[in-house]
């Protein structure tokens, strides 16, 4: 398949990115220039300096809505993709109405307890979606260990055990790696080559 089949593929599809910092930034502008058609993105949260290391943002847009300013960059990439930003902390009735139309969702929260809260909505209250996670990325080095694990529609990208700590923080080779595999098999499973 070349570019311009995967193009033709993609533009009739939609992804849904749950969470606007490093996995789900990095992961966006990858499925942005690979053509897909149309982005859902939701993020309360506003750009910080110290976001700088490992988000898709630059130094002028701190202090703006990561949505909006993840759009505007989307939008200088790519003007072709259609981007919905909402700025919203995501609960899982927000969840089902927003990403109802998507063809696959990518987690890309900080906190455990909304990566919990959103494959459990996913899985229970919209059975089918695949959903692609981010799980292990802090530090540096050990690329050996970064993998995509299956689990029926889950798909987790990561180490699966490193966590942020002082001595293991979030840099941005890593969190984009791990950005970028997500990105990966959502282009694998949207052009329908995964299986």
């Amino acid at each position: 398949m070349n570019f311009e089949e995967i193009k033709s593929v993609l533009k009739g599809k939609t992804a849904g990115i749950a969470g606007c910092g490093g996995l789900g930034s990095n992961s966006a502008v990858a499925l942005a220039r690979t053509g897909i058609g149309r982005l859902i993105i939701a993020d309360f949260d506003k750009v910080d300096e110290s976001n700088l290391n490992r988000q898709y943002f630059f130094y002028s847009q701190v202090g703006q809505y990561k949505a909006e300013a993840l759009k505007e960059n989307i939008s200088r990439i790519n003007p072709s993709v259609k981007v919905e930003a909402h700025i919203i902390k995501l609960q899982p009735a927000d969840i089902m109405a927003l990403y109802k139309e998507c063809d696959i969702i990518i987690e890309a929260f900080d906190k455990a307890e909304m990566k919990q809260m959103i494959v459990e909505t996913v899985s229970e209250k919209m059975p089918g979606m695949p959903i692609v996670c981010g799980v292990g990325m802090a530090g540096w080095g050990k690329n050996e260990l970064i993998k995509v694990e299956k689990f029926d529609d889950i798909y987790v990208v990561g180490d699966g055990i490193t966590e942020v700590s002082d001595e293991t923080p979030v840099l941005a080779p890593r969190v984009c790696t791990v950005a970028n595999m997500m990105a990966n098999t959502a282009l694998e499973l949207l052009i329908g080559e995964m299986k």
